[in-house]
């Protein structure tokens, strides 16, 4: 122990595995230790340092070469910090990496390597919900949920959105170490209901952007809510929908009292989805005086009514039959005036034509100059009587 405390040697500290998107750049954290009497030839004027893949020579810190890859040493390697950078990472980029140091005196490689896997995708996020949430949360609690991305090198640096209806204000997005979070925070309502809950991750490369995604389905338990369009078609025809989860049972309430199908009543039910119910009810004709008819939706976590006052229905009726009866009546009446007033009117005109006119040879004077009339039919008689006289 006192031996290995007090004589260093040759060492490295790299990542076994380290994935890198194709398009983007990698970095392979590296420090390294020296045997000490090597200490004095370390020095920042002289290192260098190399690194080869797979057998071959692929980069040099002093020497820049076509058949090099494109990056550089981003430590200092005199503080033997031997971090590196590659850029515009390609599949000629997979391999083994070993890492030697040189100056002055000093020549080492190292054996341990450092194994580099390029993707043509990006790593998907992961979204859930806090710990201790279960995925079925109950409507008006608190809901956390969280988006986290393993981050890759990229210049920008990527970056996470979410994606859902309704809009929700999002919370700002944090960094810790090699992972990207972000947290999504609100209150729970029948809305959100089958939800999903998308987060995309982004990387912004010269060529095109590349995403990855994961998404969460929230459902979320509420109480029974009774649809605005629950109403009555006339006063022995009714039709209610209400909506909860999980899904409610409906009832039919006569003047408070629960009604089922029989000889008066006739009740049909049907599924409109996982959560929604539309139930129909019919009365005897009996029973449309009835004061007041209920619908009533329930499930574990509350119960809903509506409330249909039938007798308003009969009043309208009534009404409307008295309505009826009274236009009815005015109608009838100015049809029959009108038909009198007609019949008088062609009576008026006959009796024109059978009184008495003036004929066509009346400018004839009489003894005392009066104009001489005749009827329209004796004319014909009249006159061959004047001709034989």
């Amino acid at each position: 122990m006192m031996q290995s405390v007090c004589c260093r040697d040759f060492s490295i500290s790299l990542p076994e595995k380290i994935k890198a998107l194709s398009g983007s750049c990698v970095i392979i954290k590296c420090t390294f230790e020296i045997q000490e009497k090597h200490d004095k030839d370390l020095t920042e004027s002289a290192a260098i340092g190399q690194w080869s893949k797979d057998g071959n020579n692929v980069f040099n810190s002093r020497v820049h070469s076509s058949n090099h890859f494109k990056g550089a040493i981003t430590g200092k390697l005199h503080e033997k910090n031997c971090t590196t950078i590659f850029n515009n990472v390609s599949s000629n980029h997979n391999g083994k990496y070993h890492f030697r140091i040189e100056s002055g005196d000093l020549k080492y490689i190292y054996r341990d390597t450092s194994t580099v896997n390029v993707i043509e995708s990006p790593p998907k996020p992961t979204v859930k919900l806090n710990e201790d949430q279960d995925q079925e949360v109950l409507e008006g609690s608190s809901v956390s949920l969280r988006c986290s991305a393993e981050t890759l090198c990229s210049s920008p640096p990527p970056t996470l959105t979410w994606s859902f209806t309704p809009r929700i204000p999002l919370s700002e997005s944090s960094r810790q170490q090699e992972l990207l979070i972000s947290d999504l925070n609100f209150t729970a309502t029948h809305r959100h209901h089958r939800v999903t809950f998308t987060c995309t991750i982004t990387y912004q490369l010269q060529d095109k952007n590349k995403t990855a995604q994961d998404n969460i389905t929230l459902h979320v338990q509420y109480a029974p809510q009774i649809s605005t369009s629950s109403s009555c078609d006339s006063a022995t025809v009714c039709f209610c929908e209400v909506d909860g989860n999980p899904s409610p049972e409906l009832e039919w309430h006569l003047s408070g009292r629960p009604v089922s199908n029989s000889s008066n009543t006739f009740i049909s039910e049907e599924r409109l989805n996982s959560t929604g119910l539309r139930s129909s009810i019919t009365l005897h004709q009996s029973l449309s005086h009835t004061s007041t008819l209920q619908c009533v939706g329930s499930n574990t976590h509350g119960t809903a009514r509506q409330l249909f006052q039938l007798n308003l229905f009969s009043q309208e009726a009534s009404w409307f039959n008295i309505y009826s009866f009274l236009i009815g009546g005015v109608v009838g009446a100015v049809m029959v005036i009108i038909c009198v007033t007609m019949l008088w009117i062609c009576r008026t005109q006959k009796g024109d034509k059978t009184g008495l006119a003036r004929t066509d040879g009346a400018v004839s004077l009489d003894n005392g100059g009066e104009p001489f009339y005749v009827n329209n039919v004796m004319s014909s008689a009249g006159a061959a009587k004047l001709g034989s006289s």
